[in-house]
């Protein structure tokens, strides 16, 4: 076995003993060792995409769906640099890839030689871990060093050193010859398939004493509130706890916890109303998770209020600097125990408040809602959200899909909401959708806006096998909608921030072998949604809306919110 062939095989025997499941490659020759070990172990499923950064979001999607590190390899040169942004998403969002480039070897670098960069660090600071594993030979110690490289990259991304899981970065250097020479051993390693180095994830408990400070302080608030933002904790303790406390839940829709009978879907309109909001200021909120969608949200939580946040690596979520503690903690356990301290509150008047208020919002508003006939974006985001069977999966791109999912949809459970909440950009959209699809086992199904999908076209390009199943509701606004909230009327505004593309998304979809479907009616959806979900493969529904009138709904959805609660 020639020592590229050697490297690449014991690499990846090492992760499929530490669980690696998925994946994903693109072609290129210095990467052909890899490729070929790829391919040729069965425990690891690969999945093959042209385009490097397509294939990265892929992987990224898999690893949210999946909950462990999934594997993203590519060759030389510009294709590494390539999957930059989703290791950026995958740092700030905490999940796992295990990213591996192919590297000349060092007598090539700074000579001129083809497809050579520097890719040394070449992902900075976004990564966990990065380990330069140095040109293979037959020296005596390599396969332990390389399993030994191989298992710190598994446990780091997955979180074993302490920080959050995340993104590794192996660069490995090739010479030729990269092809088996067809003398091909077993890969080695441990008897009975155990990894070299087993990692654990660390518990992160809160001890005893902050525990009791905290339950003292939830027992002695009047105007307690729980805010879940995007979180990978376990919702369920933590809506016992706001059973037991009597708090209202403010959650957005990824979080998992926007299920109970104490969360409040309609918070974000509720808060835009200063009546409402001056009258309902807590005097102590427990944050869990990344919270970005609602500027109203954020406004109000104004630093009068003792704000707590709970998270497990002690992540600095303080975009307001209106923190008062940050305890470093599971989420989950410490809630539990809370609850178990806990006497049940008795007095319910500052939730009743809050669920009155929800319920004749949530009346007004979908009664203005149900009343349209023609197709709009705020109805689009509340009846996919309800009309999605139990047990499915939905991709929301950001911007205002996600947005509108957070304003406009009801509470329910049986329905895991994925999306790209690290550093919310609206690339490789499709290729993350594709990706939770793949790991799923429910239907899948994803919310995009016009400008998410053109991004990322490359991402439903056909692909031997087919792409999974996913039906891709669009609301296409032909630009960028999310820019009318914010500088609608300015003489540049087209030019600069609407940028009509007039892209037919019909004939866009046929060149892609995708479905395609126009929502006519606003009423329509939930049998457009059975009828795509019926085709196979991508099927894309496209809802025509207009920028201009879709500010327009906002404002007069807002003012209805206003009135129901006068």
């Amino acid at each position: 076995m020639n020592p590229s062939t050697a490297l690449a095989t014991v690499m990846v025997d090492e992760f499929a003993r530490h669980g690696v499941v998925h994946a994903v490659l693109s072609p290129g020759s210095r990467s052909a060792p890899l490729a070929l070990a790829l391919h040729a172990d069965d425990r690891v499923r690969l999945h093959v995409r042209i385009d490097e950064r397509s294939a990265a979001f892929f992987a990224l999607g898999l690893a949210k769906a999946s909950g462990t590190p999934v594997i993203v390899a590519c060759t030389s040169g510009t294709a590494a640099a390539n999957l930059h942004p989703a290791v950026v998403e995958a740092d700030l969002a905490g999940v796992g890839l295990l990213v591996l480039t192919a590297d000349r070897p060092p007598e090539l670098r700074g000579t001129g030689a083809n497809q050579t960069i520097d890719q040394l660090g070449l992902y900075g600071g976004a990564v966990r871990w990065f380990c330069e594993v140095g040109t293979p030979d037959a020296a005596a110690g390599s396969e332990g060093y390389w399993r030994s490289m191989a298992s710190r990259a598994a446990g780091e991304a997955r979180g074993a050193s302490g920080r959050p899981p995340g993104p590794v970065h192996l660069n490995l250097t090739f010479r030729e010859p990269l092809a088996p020479a067809g003398d091909e051993a077993s890969a080695g390693g441990r008897g009975g398939d155990r990894p070299w180095t087993r990692t654990a994830v660390p518990d992160v408990v809160a001890s005893e004493a902050v525990t009791d400070e905290l339950t003292r302080e939830a027992s002695a608030a009047t105007r307690g509130l729980l805010v879940v933002g995007d979180t990978a904790a376990d919702p369920e303790p933590l809506l016992d706890l706001a059973e037991v406390a009597a708090w209202p839940v403010l959650a957005e829709p990824q979080s998992g916890a926007r299920t109970g009978a104490q969360a409040i879907t309609t918070y974000d309109l509720l808060l835009r109303d200063d009546a409402f909001a001056a009258a309902h200021r807590p005097d102590l909120v427990i944050t869990v998770g990344k919270v970005a969608l609602s500027k109203a949200l954020l406004a109000w939580l104004s630093p009068d209020a003792r704000q707590i946040l709970v998270d497990p690596h002690g992540a600095w979520l303080d975009p307001r600097r209106a923190l008062a503690q940050v305890i470093t903690a599971d989420p989950g356990p410490l809630a539990a125990s809370m609850t178990a301290r806990l006497a049940p509150r008795l007095d319910r008047t500052w939730l009743d408040g809050w669920l009155e208020a929800e319920g004749r919002v949530r009346t007004a508003i979908d009664e203005a809602l149900d009343a349209a006939q023609a197709p709009n974006e705020p109805r689009t985001a509340r009846d996919l959200a309800a009309l999605v069977p139990h047990g499915a999966v939905l991709t929301v791109a950001s911007s205002m899909p996600v947005r509108d999912l957070n304003s406009f949809a009801a509470a329910r459970r049986g329905l895991r909401i994925f999306g790209n909440r690290g550093a919310s950009g609206i690339d490789g959209f499709c290729s993350t959708a594709l990706g939770v699809a793949a790991a799923s086992d429910g239907p899948a199904f994803a919310l995009a806006g016009d400008l998410s999908l053109l991004h990322d076209q490359n991402g439903l390009l056909p692909v031997p096998g087919g792409l999974p199943d996913l039906v891709l509701v669009v609301i296409n606004n032909d630009g960028g909608g999310i820019f009318n909230f914010l500088y609608a009327g300015h003489p540049a505004f087209e030019a600069v921030f609407g940028t009509p593309h007039g892209v037919d998304l019909g004939r866009l979809a046929a060149g892609l072998d995708v479905g395609h479907r126009r929502l006519d009616r606003a009423g329509d959806l939930g049998d457009a949604l059975t009828v795509a979900g019926a085709g196979g493969g991508v099927q894309l529904i496209e809802v025509r809306t207009d920028r201009d009138a879709n500010l327009a709904l906002h404002q007069r959805l807002s003012e209805i919110a206003s009135a129901a609660l006068s």
